[in-house]
């Protein structure tokens, strides 16, 4: 009866003659109704669009990330945890400051919700990855977190090391350190700002701000080194 109604509707206002045949059953949430081009109607679900976005602070279990139902494209941000800036010695020498994490950025089309994936976030100097366990195959999306300064010795400390990013679509190393005594900001990475040296005998450093920075080198005697900040991976879902 009510395909009936809606055809005889279609067809004073619209003229058309075409018979539309209506689905058995009621829709899911957020379903729409589509037209096959020949008249047959049925329920569906969006094929595109921006579908969640997923901070990820900390490690999955292995395989332990699979896109939501629907999901079909993936953006993944794979930063790389920055590096402690070295300790300063008995004599006011400063220790070297931290370098910065790698970041990559990566797009994944293709995806489904039967692909297994395994987040690795990366601790201080900790390297940060997105790796395929089952399912559609791409390249493990890897950065390298940034190393940690030199401690002083009868002089200045040299500075970490950036970490190397690797297979994204978009790769940018992490900052390097500074070596103790000059410009002793920790190395900045694409999410995390490096700390910045603090003066003074008693002075305390900044600890790297955001995701993947370097800390930043003590100033005065036997202080220690600012800390680095950890790194994170960010995964955006699109159907």
């Amino acid at each position: 009866m009510a395909s009936t109604l809606i055809v005889d509707q279609l067809q004073k206002t619209g003229g058309s003659t075409t018979a539309l045949t209506l689905p058995t059953s009621n829709a899911s949430a957020s379903e729409f109704l589509q037209n096959d081009g020949a008249g047959a109607l049925s329920w569906a679900s969006a094929s595109a669009g921006f579908h969640k976005v997923t901070v990820f602070t900390s490690s999955s279990s292995a395989g332990g990330y699979s896109p939501d139902t629907g999901v079909t494209k993936l953006i993944v941000e794979v930063q790389g945890g920055g590096g402690n800036a070295g300790n300063n010695d008995g004599s006011g020498y400063e220790g070297g400051s931290g370098g910065g994490g790698g970041y990559a950025m990566k797009y994944l089309p293709g995806m489904s919700s039967s692909d297994t994936i395994t987040i690795t976030v990366g601790g201080i100097n900790g390297t940060s990855s997105f790796a395929r366990v089952g399912g559609t195959a791409f390249t493990t999306i890897t950065c390298a977190g940034g190393t940690t300064g030199a401690v002083a010795s009868g002089a200045g400390g040299t500075g970490g090391t950036g970490g190397a990013a690797s297979n994204g679509d978009l790769n940018i190393n992490g900052g390097s350190g500074h070596f103790g005594g000059y410009s002793d900001a920790g190395g900045s990475s694409v999410l995390g700002i490096g700390g910045s040296r603090h003066n003074g005998a008693t002075s305390t450093p900044s600890a790297a701000a955001g995701y993947g920075g370097g800390g930043g080198t003590a100033g005065g005697i036997s202080q220690a080194g600012g800390a680095g900040s950890a790194g994170v991976v960010i995964v955006w879902e699109y159907k």
